[in-house]
């Protein structure tokens, strides 16, 4: 299984049946795959759609129907579709029960750093800021490491701040780490690391309980 995969299988097993949850741009994109239909969870995109289902298979893609980030997606039967002004009302009036989103950084305080790069062309915030501010939970898809190996995880976001306290859980290929009042807290590893190995790929001090659980087997 491939890290992505990896990562939105077990962002999956977050959702609850019933959710309306909104897929960052990229990576995350791809928890839609993961969710059986049994769930019924609904996903929304900031351009303006409700009922996005999963990837669409290759040569079938309809580029009529993208999600924000402009990558095809398919849709349920009885899918929505209106401008994003309503779009983001149903963002910033709370109706948003879960996003995910993928991160630059995260600190130990659960602060996010995710739309940009000084001297960078990057994308841009997006939905970014009123998704953390609106949606009931706020969870990181991303990858534990950046492209130098650089950890991810630090004790202080070193890029511009998206929000402040706003994560409540990271998911990684390595790791499920829940911020808390008392620090970041090592809830599961991958089945093909370990804590220590964790540990030593993470730019901050983890709490680490006595039963940590083992996910992707």
């Amino acid at each position: 299984m491939s890290v992505k995969n990896l990562i939105a299988k077990r962002v999956a097993e977050e959702l609850n049946k019933g959710d309306l949850v909104n897929l960052g741009i990229g990576m995350p994109t791809s928890v839609a795959d993961f969710v059986p239909a049994e769930k019924h969870v609904v996903f929304q995109s900031e351009n303006g759609m409700v009922g996005l289902d999963a990837t669409p298979e290759e040569g079938k893609e309809d580029w009529d129907l993208t999600n924000a980030g402009g990558t095809p997606v398919t849709a349920v039967e009885g899918a929505a579709y209106f401008d994003s002004t309503l779009s983001f009302s149903l963002i910033r009036g709370g109706h948003v029960d879960a996003t995910v989103l993928g991160a630059m950084e995260v600190d130990r305080e659960g602060n996010l750093a995710n739309y940009m790069i000084p001297k960078k062309m990057v994308a841009g915030m997006g939905g970014a800021m009123d998704l953390v501010s609106g949606a009931k939970r706020v969870i990181i898809m991303m990858t534990h490491c950046n492209k130098n190996g650089e950890p991810k995880i630090l004790d202080a976001c070193t890029l511009p701040l998206t929000a402040l306290k706003c994560v409540d859980l990271i998911v990684t290929e390595l790791a499920v780490i829940e911020p808390t009042e008392e620090g970041l807290v090592l809830r599961e590893v991958a089945f093909n690391t370990s804590v220590e190995e964790v540990l030593k790929k993470t730019g901050t001090e983890l709490i680490v309980p006595e039963n940590v659980k083992v996910f992707g087997e």
